[in-house]
């Protein structure tokens, strides 16, 4: 598939159909819209559009069906896989102004949204009414809701909760021939035919643009205790967490993060932590509930299952300030990551009672690469976020070895159960993994669904894999 570049005549046309304050073509906007959170990559659109109806969507799908021009939806830009990027130019659609609460219906505890609407602004509206929306990716602050549903976002809370798999009822999009459509109901169970709801989830974008979105919500928990424990070795901090499960306990967030991070936040933020040198790793556990006297006998149990897995020391938050210091170390440390060094980050995921082997596998293949790595994530469901350490390596070896390496972690995740992506998704720069985990006939039958729903390739082409044929190209 050939995609054509954008002519002065195209930008006329797209004003005439979103309006004139609604398309961007200055420096400053190319090269915000160029990029998101995925290390330093920056592919630069032809033009950026911000739409506010349905129908602009759809009119604007249409057009650029026609013109064969290429469109990558966009949400907040906080993506780590690269699934925003315009590699293709074309258009960036924006959909920052789809950015209203729609209905919170308290009787069915559901509510609609605009995929522009951030995600702890959902939270937070919730929970004035009671009522708790568990998903809570570490970036709820900025991120979207539509850029939850395109990667299949999780969080701490998946743990319990579930991710936002769990939660999406019902979805309104767009295809890429302007068509709208409902992909199934706003009920509990759903067994008419194809779940089209489910197959948006993780899509990235590349089958249809998300316009509305009904969640489900769920009874706001009256009380949450918090307790960081420390371990000598990762080896022992994550054997520990499948001990918890055992044991009976379901903890609403169980983080996992080594030492270094541990240290690299310290310096990097106003955490005030005292730490002594056998403190190797830790695990951040939440648990919540109705009952804080049943709270305090899961702690006593859980203390019990810690001090059994080897744990060192067990600090619990007795104030809601100390609540939020702990989880502040946890949410701060993808920053202090990025702060201190060239990094690339991966996301893994396995069954939970492998991440000891996991963890032990990853530092020996960066030995063997020579590149340091610092880990840390949800631990409680087996989610290992690895950030690959440039430190001593050479440019070339980053630039030419690491791929190899950064394969030999996806071959050991996808030997002990696991698959290349928890909850960033494929996007741009996983995608060359994609022949790891999934063989011709997996790859035929994503590529034939692509197929049905995008038969000219132009939504966020690129990403996730190629089409059949090989690579899409732009006309010059």
């Amino acid at each position: 598939m050939m995609f054509n570049k954008i002519t002065p005549d195209d930008i006329h046309a797209i004003k005439h159909i979103t309006g004139e304050t609604a398309v961007l073509s200055d420096d400053e906007a190319m090269y915000a819209y160029g990029r998101d959170e995925t290390e330093d990559l920056v592919f630069i659109p032809e033009l950026v559009v911000l739409p506010e109806t349905v129908e602009q969507v759809s009119a604007l799908l249409r057009y650029c069906q026609d013109r064969l021009i290429p469109v990558t939806p966009r949400g907040a830009g906080t993506g780590l896989s690269g699934g925003a990027l315009p590699v293709y130019g074309g258009v960036l659609l924006s959909m920052r102004r789809f950015n209203k609460i729609i209905n919170l219906d308290l009787d069915n505890l559901q509510a609609t949204v605009e995929p522009g609407v951030i995600t702890q602004e959902l939270i937070d509206a919730a929970a004035e009414q009671g009522l708790c929306y568990p998903v809570d990716p570490s970036s709820k602050g900025s991120c979207f809701i539509g850029g939850n549903v395109a990667h299949g976002s999780g969080g701490p809370r998946v743990v319990k909760y579930g991710t936002i798999r769990e939660y999406v009822l019902n979805l309104e999009i767009v295809l890429p021939n302007g068509d709208v459509i409902w992909t199934g109901a706003n009920t509990l169970k759903y067994a008419s035919g194809y779940n089209l709801t489910q197959l948006m989830i993780g899509s990235e974008g590349t089958l249809a643009v998300i316009t509305k979105i009904v969640v489900k919500l769920v009874p706001l928990p009256a009380h949450q205790v918090v307790l960081l424990a420390s371990f000598g070795s990762n080896e022992l901090a994550c054997a520990a967490v499948s001990a918890v499960f055992r044991a009976g306990i379901i903890p609403s967030a169980l983080e996992f993060m080594e030492r270094r991070g541990m240290d690299w936040v310290r310096e990097y933020s106003e955490v005030r932590l005292d730490l002594t040198d056998e403190q190797q790793a830790f695990l951040l556990i939440e648990l919540d509930g109705d009952s804080i006297e049943l709270l305090y006998q899961d702690c006593e149990k859980l203390n019990t299952v810690l001090e059994a897995s080897g744990c060192k020391d067990v600090l619990l938050a007795d104030t809601a300030a100390q609540k939020d210091e702990l989880w502040r170390i946890r949410r701060t440390m993808p920053e202090s990551v990025k702060a201190n060094s060239i990094y690339k980050e991966e996301d893994t995921v396995v069954p939970r009672a492998a991440l000891p082997q996991l963890i032990n596998g990853i530092k020996q293949i960066g030995a063997s690469y020579g590149f340091d790595s610092v880990c840390y994530g949800h631990a409680g469901d087996g989610n290992l976020h690895v950030n690959i350490i440039k430190s001593g390596m050479s440019d070339e070896d980053w630039e030419h070895k690491l791929p190899a390496g950064i394969a030999e972690i996806f071959r050991l995740t996808i030997s002990l159960g696991g698959t290349l992506s928890g909850e960033h998704g494929i996007g741009w720069v996983q995608k060359e993994f994609m022949n790891l985990k999934y063989g011709k006939m997996h790859v035929q039958l994503m590529q034939g669904i692509k197929q049905v729903f995008d038969p000219n390739g132009i939504l966020n082409p690129g990403k996730i894999f190629d089409p059949p044929g090989g690579e899409l190209t732009m006309q010059t």
